[in-house]
């Protein structure tokens, strides 16, 4: 009886690991400048650079996080950040600034050995939620410190932008308006305290 048995077990066994190969594959994304900004004033030759940015530990992960009814989260194990946030929201930010500010000069920390006096940005997300195909939150803190021994000046922005669309990528297309938003912010605050 076993031996007539062998057979089926081996057939039940290749259609089983048969149907393994057929997971879905992950989607990897990243954020990038808001391709809507614009220079909002003539260029400054200023040096920016964007210091090291903390974001909640909730969204410090590979996939991505998503909101769900009431205060249900959903990390997608199948949609993911093609590197880690914290340091894909600071080069966003600095390329932001880059094209507000009109400077050729704006980087990130690690990156500045021009020895110029420098402008010092500090970005805390205090929040940074994703809603498919309804809204991107982000709640940030901010702290510029101009060169010298200037006091910091401190400021906070609150940038929602509504998902055109049921896909990750208009999700995460809302998320670069929204940095978009917090960088214009930022920028605004430095030209306005560039001594005349």
């Amino acid at each position: 009886m076993t031996r007539a048995l062998a057979p089926l077990v081996v057939a039940l066994l290749v259609v089983s690991l048969g149907g393994c190969g057929s997971s879905p594959t992950p989607s990897f994304y990243r954020l990038k400048p808001d391709a809507t900004l614009t220079t909002m004033s003539a260029a400054v030759p200023l040096n920016v650079v964007v210091n090291p940015v903390t974001i909640p530990g909730l969204v410090d992960r590979p996939q991505i996080v998503v909101s769900l009814a009431g205060n249900q989260v959903s990390p997608d194990e199948f949609q993911r950040w093609a590197e880690p946030l914290k340091g894909n929201i600071q080069r966003t930010i600095a390329g932001n600034l880059a094209v507000l500010l009109g400077s050729d000069h704006v980087g990130v920390h690690g990156a500045d050995s021009s020895g110029l006096p420098t402008w010092r940005v500090r970005v805390d997300i205090m929040q940074f939620d994703s809603t498919l195909g309804n809204m991107a939150t982000i709640d940030a803190l901010w702290t510029i410190s101009p060169p010298g021994d200037t006091k910091a000046i401190v400021g906070h922005t609150l940038a929602q932008e509504p998902v055109q669309g049921q896909a990750y990528d208009a999700l995460v297309a809302a998320h670069d308006r929204a940095l978009g938003s917090v960088s214009r912010d930022i920028a605004a605050m430095i030209l306005k305290s560039v001594p005349r």
